[in-house]
């Protein structure tokens, strides 16, 4: 529908769209999608080959606009589960660049080049608030990815939401390198700007340089995962041009998964700077951010945005109306941000709610200003150990102060005594001369408490991660 991007109606020559030299104004936008949009209209439901372009950003412009709901597929995706989200989404037809080649799984659909230049013809009419936007599929890490539903409704209240959170403008100036197969870099990362008639600046490919370049040149905000700021931590020692740039940024924010207080310390230490985190999900879009008029605090990802209805539950079902950052719970939310359904399973879809209620899976504390401090998932971060709940984010950020520790992971395996005992894994700064296993858990329990302390220690050359940075933990196994 044509007012989830206002700006487009007025076809100026204002900054869109860049993706390194090839960009595009709202008014050749408005063209470029247009005329897909009329192209691709009445379509029941279109696939879209998600690749970091400006073709992706013009291809998912151009299905809203036609009110066809559209399916990003990340091409990174295996045969298997390709095949698995067009045979469960149906789509009639796929969207992709002029120059991508794609897979054998997409060989029975029509394909569609994107253009990035055109002229709009009438658009059809706008299919109501509650008209499927997207269709995105989730990682599947217990069994095949399934279709979260989301409505022109969730999409705009999220990213008006995140414009009251972030004091987000048209003057605004995005800079990302995220991939654009998921929430956080399409609908945040492309959406979110064009929304507010502002700018996208998208590397293509993370790097150091591109982040400082594009600040340096006008970017008022950087969004990115917690690998991608690991990485700015690390340069700022020796690159000034890029602690300038950071220091000369409006807003810096970090989602998908928690930022290391190390980092965010470092990164703070040396531009003056704080992340800002912000906490969402596929099905649910953001429910929490820190404010940018509010003090951040390192792990903490801030109070439910506007219009977000969220509760902490305990395991008996009853709510924990305690502020006193203990008490964990897991975090269930409402309100009109949240999907639909899953695509094609009503039994999934009916398991994933209490009542109106959403049931998100992560754990969490709320501190006394009723912000929120997630602890980890409940199937894999959630450890009980000798009749108390650990929670393994808590355990990963002090293990993450230790100075011999680069990267760290929490988890929890089967103890005849304790129930489940609790297990670091870690990737040593020196993997000749690591940490003892002894000195890592006297390291916890002097700042946390002996009970949390890790009662296995295992090293690794590296952490399994998912595209977004996201450490696999159903990985890790003894």
């Amino acid at each position: 529908m044509s007012d989830l991007f206002p700006a487009l109606r007025a076809e100026s020559d204002r900054a869109a769209l860049r993706f390194g030299e090839r960009a595009l104004t709202y008014g050749e936008l408005a063209g470029a999608a247009g005329s897909l949009a009329v192209r691709i209209g009445g379509a029941s439901r279109v696939a879209l080959w998600a690749t970091p372009t400006l073709e992706t950003a013009v291809g998912v412009v151009a299905a809203l606009l036609a009110g066809v709901p559209v399916v990003p597929l990340n091409p990174r995706t295996g045969e298997r589960e390709l095949a698995h989200i067009v045979a469960d989404s149906a789509p009639v037809a796929v969207l992709a660049g002029p120059g991508d080649e794609l897979p054998d799984a997409l060989a029975a659909l029509e394909r569609v080049d994107i253009p990035v230049t055109g002229a709009a013809g009438p658009l059809p009419d706008d299919p109501g608030p509650l008209a499927p936007a997207l269709v995105v599929y989730t990682s599947g890490t217990t069994g095949p990815p399934k279709g979260a539903v989301l409505p022109r409704l969730a999409v705009a209240t999220t990213l008006d939401a995140l414009e009251d959170a972030w004091e987000w403008t048209a003057s605004d100036v995005l800079v990302h390198a995220l991939p654009l197969f998921h929430v956080h870099g399409l609908i945040l990362g492309i959406l979110g700007p064009l929304r507010r008639g502002g700018e996208v600046r998208h590397l293509g490919k993370f790097s150091v340089e591109g982040v400082a370049r594009e600040l340096a040149g006008g970017g008022t905000m950087l969004f990115g995962v917690p690998t991608m700021y690991h990485r700015l931590a690390e340069a700022l020692a020796t690159d000034p041009e890029l602690t300038k740039a950071l220091a000369g940024a409006r807003l810096l924010v970090s989602g998908s998964a928690a930022l290391p207080v190390h980092d965010h310390e470092r990164i703070e230490a040396a531009t003056g700077r704080r992340v800002i985190e912000r906490y969402g999900m596929t099905e649910t879009l953001m429910n929490t951010s820190v404010r940018v008029d509010a003090e951040p605090r390192p792990g903490s990802v801030g109070v439910p945005l506007r219009g977000v209805e969220l509760r902490l539950i305990d395991e008996d079902g009853s709510a924990i109306t305690a502020y006193d950052g203990e008490s964990i719970g897991e975090i269930q939310v409402r309100g009109d941000h949240l999907f639909t359904e899953y695509l094609n399973r009503p039994d999934a879809t009916a398991a994933a709610f209490d009542g109106d209620w959403f049931r998100t899976g992560d754990m969490a504390v709320r501190d006394g200003d009723g912000s929120v401090r997630i602890v980890g998932r409940k199937a894999t971060d959630l450890i009980k150990s000798g009749g108390y709940k650990i929670g393994a984010g808590e355990i990963e950020n002090a293990l993450l102060d230790h100075p011999g520790v680069r990267e760290a992971a929490v988890t929890g395996e089967p103890d005849p005594d304790l129930g489940e005992r609790v297990v670091a894994w870690i990737v040593p700064v020196d993997a000749g001369d690591p940490p003892s296993e002894a000195e890592l858990a006297d390291h916890v329990a002097a700042q946390l408490a002996p009970h949390k302390r890790p009662r296995a220690v295992r090293f690794l050359d590296a952490l399994p991660r998912n595209d977004m940075g996201k450490i696999l933990k159903r990985s890790l196994t003894s």
